[in-house]
């Protein structure tokens, strides 16, 4: 079962629209958050909906289950080697069945698919840094080979690339909430111990202080710097930083610059007919992540 195909697919279908909600609840705001006296009366009904979101989910994941083990029972089965038989096979065939379903739940995040998404966006928005980002990939990789994880040092434009979409669109743009373990004191305000903490690095990512021309797509800002995301520099912590720092962040950087360089390397991309580069729809639609409003649509013809 693909939960990508959302063409052929009714169960993806589903399981997008339920992730879609849960992080359009989970980014909305909240009075209890606020209030906390309100907290449990969910006036907005944003806890209620949450639940039910999320009932469904495990629902639908029971249903793959399910499915998935009568096709171990059949002779003819042949392992698909995805992740639901990596997950079954982990967690004793199914005997764990909360393990699994969380952990499709909770690993199968949309992140990396909206962060490729919008990368994909400012290149055709921006054809002269796709172009350049094609060029490095035909000298560095070559026409006729496979984009590997190790050539990914040797592409530092394709880098340049991803960091620049992390800085204009952080895949989450308040990060997690975090709470102040002590009474400390930044910039002379005081935040008190226990107080919820929200980082915008939206906010940071397009502030002038910090960034030249912040509203610009420009790669080359990050050619010849040191700026990395592994929490060392606070103008770009996508992925955190310290202790909570994401623990999924190195396979999700990697895996976000084998797909692009994967995509532009072995397709040429155009938009449809009649629709200009400077016309493309740069809306964004805040929640948890930061999603386009208006899903890209681009043609790709294999080179």
């Amino acid at each position: 079962m693909d939960l990508a195909d959302e063409e052929t697919s009714e169960a993806a279908r589903k399981f997008k629209e339920l992730a879609s909600g849960m992080t359009h609840e989970a980014g909305t705001p909240n009075l209890g958050d606020f209030f906390h006296i309100l907290a449990r009366f969910d006036f907005q009904g944003i806890q209620r909906r949450i639940r039910g979101h999320l009932e469904k989910a495990l629902n639908l994941f029971e249903w793959l289950i399910d499915e998935r083990l009568r096709e171990h029972k059949s002779e003819s089965y042949v392992s698909a080697n995805d992740m639901l038989d990596t997950l079954l096979a982990i967690h004793g065939g199914g005997d764990n069945r909360e393990e699994v379903q969380m952990d499709l739940f909770v690993a199968g995040t949309d992140t990396t698919a909206t962060t490729l998404e919008w990368a994909m966006t400012e290149l055709l928005h921006n054809p002269n840094a796709l172009t350049k980002v094609k060029e490095e990939l035909d000298q560095m990789i070559g026409k006729d080979y496979h984009l590997e994880e190790s050539d990914i040092s040797r592409l530092p434009y394709l880098q340049a690339v991803i960091k620049e979409t992390y800085r204009l669109h952080p895949p989450l743009p308040l990060l997690l909430p975090h709470k102040a373990g002590a009474d400390v004191e930044i910039d002379g305000f005081t935040v008190p111990k226990g107080a919820q903490v929200l980082v915008n690095l939206w906010a940071i990512g397009r502030d002038s202080m910090i960034w030249n021309d912040p509203n610009s797509f420009t790669p080359e800002r990050f050619l010849g710097s040191d700026v990395d995301v592994r929490g060392n520099h606070f103008e770009l912590i996508t992925f955190g930083a310290g202790r909570r720092i994401c623990p999924g962040m190195s396979l999700a950087h990697r895996m976000l610059h084998m797909m692009l360089g994967s995509l532009i390397h072995w397709f040429d991309w155009k938009l449809p007919d009649g629709v200009e580069p400077e016309q493309l729809d740069m809306k964004e639609k805040f929640g948890v992540t930061l999603q386009k409003a208006k899903p890209l649509l681009a043609i790709p013809t294999l080179r």
